[in-house]
């Protein structure tokens, strides 16, 4: 495997902020890379690839200071939910992102599906009742 589940997830969130179509998608990984599938894209291919997205007006956000417009609109209530919780704990979003990748093993909780967003606000609730 030549490229990275980090580099892999950070291709398919360009894929999704510029809206592009699989074909489309499939299309520039053929051009840029010589694949058509982000998972075979060789190594020394992969800093085309984002200077590509780059290109086409993806603009990469770090961790740091990420809220509830970084996540799916379902989504958002439950994320607000998270956000204030953490808040009031004084715990960073990276806190919950471990919860996430602890419990589901998915690396950031604006991944999750409604199902485990539910349970990691219900984690972070029965935590605040605890330290009270």
């Amino acid at each position: 495997m030549s490229v990275s589940k980090t580099d892999l997830a950070k291709i398919h969130i360009a894929k999704s902020q510029l809206g592009m179509s699989d074909d489309v998608y499939r299309d520039m990984l053929q051009r840029v890379a010589g694949v058509r599938s982000a998972k075979d894209i060789p190594a020394t291919r992969l800093a085309g690839v984002f200077t590509e997205l780059k290109r086409l007006g993806f603009k990469p956000s770090s961790k740091a200071g990420r809220t509830v417009n970084s996540v799916a609109s379902g989504n958002k209530a439950l994320m607000s939910k998270i956000n204030a919780l953490l808040a009031d704990a004084g715990r960073p979003m990276a806190y919950a992102d471990a919860m996430a990748k602890r419990m589901f093993g998915v690396d950031r909780v604006e991944w999750c599906g409604q199902e485990n967003l539910r349970k990691i606000v219900a984690a972070l609730t029965y935590d605040q009742r605890r330290h009270s």
